[in-house]
């Protein structure tokens, strides 16, 4: 057990201060209370752009709604976290896992309803799905990689579908986050694994600022 701790510590920490957020929802005043989720930095778009709550798309994804929500997030978390953390090294995947949350919420910043309070992890995980799908792609010589990339795109298919008949879920922050898992994981590529070269990883980071000003300008326009 130790040795799985420290080959993932990353993984591991990410759950337990999710937990640890999660456990002062709950003393300040219950994980589904709407004051609850806005004091501590849920996705609120009026709040971002009239408000200038900009925070809020970093936030938003350590935030969860209700004991089911968080139990599913961290158990996918560290499922998904114990091929990846390793795949990715310590850091990288700490990045793109923070990152893919953020580019989700940045998604439903520019298209989500400017009525709808939205949080959780669920945003980073799709990112480390598109991620780890984009490295099995490139890697389809390797068994283990290609055969990791498969399934990864595989859950995010079957994930965004099951979304299509949950009005609650945030859809939008899920493709969000797989969008930017995808390009942060070109852009960034290791050369511990075959990467996508120095072209793909220009047209990556290429994306990467596209999809920040475009969801942006389009979030501001929307919401003001």
């Amino acid at each position: 057990m130790m040795e799985n701790v420290k080959r993932n510590y990353m993984t591991f920490g990410i759950v337990a201060v999710l937990f640890l957020v999660f456990l002062a929802e709950t003393l300040i005043g219950g994980s589904e209370s709407t004051s609850v989720l806005l004091k501590m930095g849920a996705m609120y778009n009026p709040a971002v752009v009239v408000e200038g709550q900009w925070w809020r798309l970093f936030t938003a994804q350590f935030l969860h709604i209700g004991i089911m929500h968080i139990a599913s997030n961290a158990i996918m978390i560290y499922y998904i976290g114990q091929y990846a953390e390793p795949i990715f090294g310590h850091w990288r995947f700490l990045v793109l896992y923070l990152l893919s949350g953020t580019g989700g919420s940045l998604l439903t910043l520019a298209f989500g309803s400017d009525q709808a309070i939205s949080a959780g992890a669920s945003t980073a995980l799709f990112g480390i799905l598109g991620a780890m799908a984009c490295v099995g792609f490139k890697n389809r010589e390797s068994d283990i990689l290609s055969f990791l990339g498969r399934q990864a795109l595989a859950l995010a298919i079957i994930n965004i579908v099951l979304d299509l008949f949950m009005p609650d879920v945030d859809l939008l922050g899920h493709l969000g986050g797989l969008i930017s898992g995808g390009l942060l994981a070109i852009a960034f590529g290791d050369r511990t694994y075959q990467n996508y070269g120095r072209l793909g990883r220009v047209l990556a980071a290429a994306g990467i600022v596209i999809y920040v000003v475009v969801t942006l300008r389009l979030g501001m326009n929307v919401n003001l």
